[in-house]
């Protein structure tokens, strides 16, 4: 069986499509926002900076929509996939991996074009990424980790029994309009 062609795809497919991944790069987005924002702040009182500038909080959200978008990108390379033999937490362990790795790559070369941007040659801004710390780039790998972990097992669970049973599994079901 083979894929339909992008411009033989119904508009209304299509734009549903968009819409939908548009919702979901959002929803991905405030998620990574909130650990980052959270993460800017924790960093910026460890320093003891005063006042807190603000604009930690835009870089850490413009960063969690750079990488929402990452993986974004991963799972449209890599699909989550649920093995009910296995649970959800077993067949996502090693997808969760695959998924830290596209994110700590695509970081790597955000480091490249953005020292392009700035006049440095690409490879050079590239291993200068976290400092050229590897400590630093695996305490980064684990905070990442335990980042996308919860989202890929809510997306998991979202795949093995359906949104609106976790919906309300999570938040209850809704009651019926009083009459």
């Amino acid at each position: 069986m083979t894929a339909t062609p992008p411009h033989l795809i119904p508009a209304h497919n299509l734009k549903e499509k968009l819409k939908e991944e548009f919702i979901k790069a959002f929803q991905l987005t405030i998620y990574f926002g909130i650990w980052f924002c959270a993460l800017a702040f924790l960093a910026a009182t460890l320093l003891d900076e005063r006042p807190i500038p603000l604009s930690i909080f835009g870089f850490a959200l413009f960063k969690a929509a750079i990488c929402a978008k990452f993986m974004l990108i991963a799972q449209a390379a890599y699909p989550i996939k649920v093995d009910r033999r296995y649970g959800i937490v077993s067949s996502l362990l090693l997808e969760s991996m695959v998924y830290l790795l596209v994110v700590l790559g695509l970081n790597y070369l955000e480091a490249g074009v953005r020292g392009l941007i700035h006049g440095k040659e690409f490879l050079i801004s590239m291993t200068d990424f976290s400092q050229s710390n590897p400590l630093r780039v695996v305490a980064m790998a684990i905070v990442y980790w335990l980042i996308v972990w919860p989202y890929l097992l809510l997306s998991g669970f979202k795949l093995a029994i359906g949104s609106t049973a976790t919906i309300e599994i999570l938040f209850g079901k809704k009651s019926p309009p009083n009459k």
